[in-house]
């Protein structure tokens, strides 16, 4: 099941709680009942450059060639 960030609105304090996709988002902490909103976060991952080519796996400086051909 995802992890979802929520906020508690009165201290600011920021929990982690895990609960399925269908469910609609809690307003209240489960446990301690304090109000609560789900906030967004960031990706945990980032891609960054300007992309992804062939030259980016060349063969070595060695001579010798790469182990897969990749289709060729």
């Amino acid at each position: 099941m995802p992890t979802y960030l929520y906020k508690n609105i009165e201290t600011g304090e920021v929990y982690e709680l895990t609960q399925s996709m269908r469910d609609d988002a809690y307003t209240t902490h489960p446990e301690t009942g304090a109000a609560i909103k789900r906030i967004l976060a960031r990706p945990g991952i980032a891609f960054k450059g300007s992309g992804f080519y062939v030259n980016d796996s060349r063969k070595s400086e060695g001579g010798g060639e790469s182990k897969s051909k990749g289709g060729e």
